[in-house]
Order: C-alpha cells, then structure tokens, then sequence
C-alpha cells in the first residue's frame, strides 16, 4: 500500500481509519492511559498535518499524525497526553508496537530534512517511509535508519551478575551494560568490546537471548546473555557511574523499578529487555 498513492489515498478517507496523534515524544492515551487514544480523519487534529502510514490492525488502516511543536500539548476533550514509556507499559503489545513505529518515523523525518548527499530539501513519499531528494540531479532516496546496540547480562556463575548505572538515571536504579554496534563489527565482538571497555572484564560462551525496539529515539537492542572470563571490575567512568556484582539474595532486595517507593537499589523499567534479560536468569539460575 505504501507504494500506491490511490491505495493511501483510499484509506485516508475511510472513514473506519485511525489516527494516533502525537506531540514531541508525547502520545494522546485514553483518560485512563490503558491505551492509545486513536481520532477519526474529521477530527480537528487531523488537518493541516502530513500524515504517516502505519499499516493495517486488524484490517483497519492506521495512520498517525504529528503536531506543531509549542510550548504545551493542546487540551482533548477525552484524552490525556503522555509519554511513549507509558505507552509501553501500559497499553497492548500491538498499539504499543504501532506507537513505537510512529514515533521513530517522526523522529527520522525531523532530522532527515535535506539529503545527505547534495543538501537539497527532501520531501516524503510511500506513506511517510522514504524521502526523496528533490534535487532533479540527485533524487537519491532515504529510507528510515534503525541504530544497532548490543545489551548484554553477564555472570560469573549461578549466583551472581554484574549491573552498572549512568550517573543520569533515577536514584538507584541499576541495569545491564550496553553500547553501540560499531562499523565492521559482530554483534558478539561488540557484546564483548562494549563490557571490556566499560569495566574492564573479559567475555566468553556469548549467547543472543532476544531484541527490542528501542525509539529513544532510534534504536534496536539486541539482548545477549554472556559469561565473565574475569571478575575484577575497572569501571570506565566517562562510561558509567558505578558497577558491581550482586548475588541472588541481593537482587530480591531491589524495588519493583525506579519509580516504586522505597531507597536502595532499583530494577529497571518492568517493559524494559534489560528487565527482561535480569528475569530470565533469575528463573532459570536456580
């Protein structure tokens, strides 16, 4: 459908489309926040913006659109605004998953505004998913980009794994180490340069686990579980705050996440692969 301009023309007008309505990095949710607030094509949020092509749910054509940015979200009788973390943990995996999508698109068409390649302005085409140089010369199309980063979990036994923190989250909360992939390397080797860089650890039996999406603003975590060739921390501190081990009997102490009640040390975000690697090992550990 994207390639069709009559196709997109047609489910614009459908009147059973949908449109998820965003500002900045925020989504409009339902009054509850259980799930996106989606507006039909008449409504007054809809006009005068470019939309974007999400695809199909469930047979129906969703789209999504972007507001001007001002210095507060505009008041909608029957919707909240909020931000797409909320989203994530709250709504249903699939409209979570069409948030997600929008707001990397719209993040890549605010920073993809002239080509590359000659400088010239570009414009969009196929629903929102290229741009297109408009320079007769040039015409080179650009395509959305997705950042590759490696996240990984490591220990050194069944009873204990490394966390680190960034100086710049919530009080306490600790996380598995990441980074980015960088030009010419495997997804292993990165896993393995990222934690020796970071505090200074060699990795063996590295293992993928799982991948997210991560549009914070364009990213794609891959999830990897791995084992310590060695055990005494060197933390880079341009890198992170603090680093350490903990044991089994430790972690049972940490809150909920960052934002539970309570002092000490923290899990992170519950929608998080990062959470999703510390739990799996937490069952199967023993």
């Amino acid at each position: 459908m994207r390639k069709s301009p009559d196709r997109l023309l047609a489910a614009w007008a459908d009147p059973r489309s949908r449109f998820l309505v965003c500002w900045r990095d925020q989504h409009l949710m339902t009054p509850d926040r259980q799930t996106v607030q989606t507006v039909e094509v008449r409504h007054p949020l809809v006009s005068d913006t470019e939309p974007l092509f999400l695809g199909l749910l469930d047979g129906v054509p969703h789209f999504a659109v972007q507001l001007r940015s001002g210095d507060e979200p505009p008041p909608v009788a029957g919707g909240v605004w909020d931000s797409l973390r909320t989203v994530g943990l709250l709504a249903p995996a699939d409209i979570a998953g069409v948030a997600a999508m929008a707001q990397g698109l719209f993040h890549w068409h605010l920073r993809h505004r002239f080509c590359g390649l000659c400088g010239a302005p570009t414009s969009h085409e196929e629903g929102g998913h290229l741009r297109r140089c408009s320079n007769p010369a040039c015409a080179a199309p650009h395509f959305p980009r997705t950042d590759p980063a490696v996240i990984m979990l490591v220990s050194d036994g069944p009873d204990r794994i490394l966390l680190g923190r960034q100086a710049a989250w919530a009080p306490g909360m600790m996380s598995t180490l990441a980074g980015f992939v960088e030009p010419g390397e495997t997804l292993e080797q990165a896993v393995a340069r990222e934690v020796l860089e970071e505090v200074g650890l060699q990795v063996r039996n590295v293992r993928y686990f799982a991948s997210q999406p991560w549009p914070f603003p364009a990213s794609l975590m891959l999830g990897f579980i791995a084992e310590a060739a060695s055990t005494e921390i060197r933390v880079d501190q341009d890198e992170l705050e603090s680093a350490r081990w903990f044991t089994r009997d430790e972690l049972r102490s940490f809150r909920d996440s960052p934002q539970a009640e309570g002092d000490g040390y923290a899990f992170p975000s519950p929608i998080s692969i990062s959470r999703a690697l510390i739990n799996h090992w937490l069952a199967s550990a023993g």
